[in-house]
């Protein structure tokens, strides 16, 4: 594996290697390696030539009260984990690179990212599809690995890729969860034992929403009351939402009819862990 921090040096590595017509898979990251990304990296492994992953923590996604000083990073475990799960280039650019004095330039998807984490917290998806789209400019990829746990992520950075015609596969791999079905999130790491287990409730309260569709439920309000009243026996947890949404516009559905998305989010010592389920019926 090679570590590549120059953004010249990668373009012209992807470059070559298109010139030799391999294949390139591309796993985005803001680091702290989970089994979460190192699914994705093996998946590209799989189907691809060669894997770029790319670690940077963005600060235009971060918002003003944000956790951008304190998000966790350690390169050299990051990097351990990348060579062991078949990561062929390791790309850790630097904000001088990425974001020059002279910046001036963002990227936005109109509509989805309004709603959801996009109504908590403003500003969010532009960093993220700034980001992202940079990134796709400087890796060149074939195909893009994502996570179903940042649904809303996946769907605008699908949603950017078409409207801008870039010719990249995006795929939207499942969620990878703890024992006890935690999904597995770097600010995890921020979270005590004790804390972990009282945020399964997250994951109970959606698994109790399927439970409630599979005995015939289809109303919407009713399965987001029977959630809140789940969550609510967890004191130290908040809720910033609870949602049931169509995977194309994330409009509220009243009633569960086809592919539905139920989506959460919530805090527990102000660190902020979203989680969702997805609903066929």
């Amino acid at each position: 594996m090679k570590l590549i921090r120059s953004i010249t040096r990668m373009q012209r590595i992807s470059r070559a290697l298109k010139a030799e017509k391999k294949t390139i898979g591309f796993v985005p990251t803001m680091g702290y390696l989970h089994e979460g990304h190192c699914s994705l990296v093996r998946k590209s492994v799989r189907e691809c030539d060669v894997t770029v992953m790319s670690i940077y923590v963005n600060p235009l996604q971060f918002g003003p009260a944000e956790d951008f000083t304190k998000y966790p990073r350690d390169l050299n475990r990051d990097a351990a984990l990348a060579k062991k799960n078949g990561v062929d280039y390791l790309f850790v650019p630097d904000d001088s690179e990425m974001y020059p004095a002279s910046y001036r330039t963002r990227v936005e998807v109109d509509g989805i990212t309004r709603t959801m984490c996009g109504a908590s917290r403003p500003g969010h998806f532009q960093g993220v599809t700034t980001v992202v789209a940079k990134l796709f400019n400087i890796v060149m990829p074939d195909s893009a690995y994502f996570g179903q746990k940042d649904i809303q992520q996946a769907l605008v950075i699908t949603a950017m890729a078409r409207d801008l015609n870039l010719p990249i596969k995006i795929k939207v791999l499942p969620i990878v969860r703890e024992p006890g079905g935690l999904a597995m999130s770097s600010r995890n790491a921020y979270l005590s034992e004790s804390r972990r287990r009282e945020v399964r409730i997250v994951y109970r309260a959606l698994t109790a929403a399927r439970g409630l569709i599979r005995r015939g439920e289809r109303r919407s309000a009713v399965i987001i009351a029977k959630m809140k009243k789940l969550l609510s026996t967890i004191k130290s947890v908040k809720i910033d939402y609870i949602v049931i949404v169509d995977p194309c516009g994330l409009l509220p559905k009243k009633k569960i009819a086809g592919t539905t998305i139920i989506a959460a989010a919530i805090f527990v010592d102000n660190v902020r862990l979203i989680d969702n389920i997805v609903i066929k019926v």
